[in-house]
C-alpha cells in the first residue's frame, strides 16, 4: 500500500499516513495517479446528487463542480497551470522559460490565466446535464493516465525537481502498462456508457495530449511538473467542453 500512499500524498489533500519516500517506495506510486481521478469522480458526481436532491441552482451546483477537484487536489496541478500561463506569456528564450517556471512569484499572466479559467470551466459545468456524467466523470481518471504516460515515457526538460524524481525512480515498463490500461479502461467505458459525448470527450482528451507533446517539446525541450499541472488542467476542461458541444450539436441536427 505505500505507493498508494505516497502517489495520495504527493497529488491530493486527503491525510495518509506517513511512509518512507524511497526509491524502491516510489517506483509504482505513479501507478495509483488515476486512482486520485476516481476519487474526484465520485465526490463529483455525489455533489451533482446532492445538488439536484436539495433543488440547488445551476450556478451553485457549477461553482462547487469547479472547486472539488482543486480542494481535493490542493490546487498543485493549477499551481503548475498557472505558472506554465507566466512562463508561455513571456515569449522569452527557453531557458528563462523555466527559470521562470521554478519562480515562487505570480506574475499578471499566471493571475489572468486563473481567473479566465475558472470563468470558463464553471460556464461548461453549467451546461452540464446528469446525462453526460458518464461521458466527462471518467476524464479525471483518462487525464491522469495520459499525464503519468507522459512522465515515465517523454523526456525531462530539467535533471531535478519531482517530476524527475518520480520518473528516475519509477519501474517504467509497469508503471506504463498498467496506467495503459486504466486509459483504455476509461475510454472504452466513456465511449460505451457516453455514446457521441464519450467519444468527444475521449478525442478533445487525445488532442490535449497532443498539444501538450509538441508544446512542451518546442517550448521547453521537455516537460516539467509544471506543465504536467498544466496539461492537466486544460485536460479536464476540455473534456465537459467537449461532451457539452458534442451533445448540443447533436441535438441541433
Amino acid at each position: 500500500m505505500t505507493p498508494l500512499i505516497i502517489a495520495f500524498a504527493m497529488y491530493s489533500r486527503i491525510p495518509m499516513p506517513r511512509v518512507d519516500w524511497s526509491e524502491k517506495n516510489m517506483r509504482y506510486a505513479m501507478c495509483f495517479f488515476p486512482v486520485i481521478g476516481i476519487v474526484i469522480a465520485a465526490a463529483e458526481y455525489l455533489c451533482f446528487f446532492l445538488c439536484g436532491k436539495l433543488a440547488l441552482g445551476t450556478m451553485f451546483r457549477s461553482i462547487l463542480l469547479v472547486l472539488i477537484p482543486i480542494l481535493i487536489t490542493g490546487g498543485i496541478h493549477m499551481d503548475g497551470f498557472m505558472d506554465t500561463m507566466d512562463a508561455l506569456s513571456s515569449h522569452a528564450e527557453r531557458e528563462r522559460k523555466l527559470e521562470i517556471l521554478k519562480d515562487s512569484h505570480t506574475g499578471a499572466f499566471a493571475i489572468l490565466g486563473c481567473c479566465v479559467y475558472l470563468l470558463a470551466a464553471a460556464a461548461v459545468w453549467s451546461e452540464v446535464t446528469e446525462d453526460m456524467l458518464l461521458a466527462i466523470l471518467p476524464g479525471f481518471v483518462i487525464s491522469r493516465a495520459l499525464s503519468g504516460i507522459a512522465v515515465v515515457s517523454w523526456k525531462s526538460a530539467r535533471k531535478n525537481g519531482l517530476l524527475y524524481t518520480f520518473a528516475d525512480g519509477a519501474h517504467k515498463i509497469v508503471v506504463r502498462t498498467v496506467l495503459a490500461v486504466c486509459l483504455a479502461a476509461a475510454a472504452v467505458f466513456t465511449i460505451g456508457m457516453g455514446g457521441i459525448a464519450g467519444a468527444a470527450a475521449v478525442a478533445a482528451a487525445a488532442l490535449v495530449f497532443l498539444y501538450y507533446r509538441l508544446m512542451s517539446l518546442h517550448q521547453f525541450g521537455g516537460i516539467t511538473g509544471d506543465l504536467a499541472g498544466y496539461f492537466l488542467q486544460l485536460c479536464e476542461l476540455a473534456i465537459p467542453l467537449a461532451a457539452v458541444l458534442a451533445v448540443r450539436i447533436g441535438g441541433v441536427l
